[in-house]
């Protein structure tokens, strides 16, 4: 994981940026969500995929790409919730007091 690190971190800190003006410029929208048997199949999904990667199940190159997928869209991730985060912060609306 260090060698990923080190060797791709300008995609690493890309991915983070990227993230964090997602999340500054996005606008919450309250449209339907995904249904419980989805969301079901994407957590057992993503349990699988982690736990592929975490028992080095892919080996050679393609598990290592799987590794740098992750890594980059776990700084996305990470990026687009300290931007919605601090946009809340910063542009918090006062309710005024009558």
């Amino acid at each position: 994981m260090g060698f990923l690190v080190i060797f791709n971190w300008s995609w690493l800190l890309l991915s983070v940026l990227l993230g964090f003006a997602m999340g500054w410029i996005a606008v919450v929208h309250r449209g339907r969500g995904v249904s419980k048997r989805t969301s079901q199949w994407l957590a057992l999904l993503a349990v699988a995929v982690v736990a592929a990667a975490l028992a080095h199940l892919i080996p050679g190159r393609p598990g290592y790409w799987l590794d740098l997928a992750m890594l980059i869209f776990a700084m996305y991730i990470l990026g687009c919730a300290a931007g919605s985060w601090l946009r809340e912060r910063v542009l918090a609306r006062v309710t005024p007091t009558s």
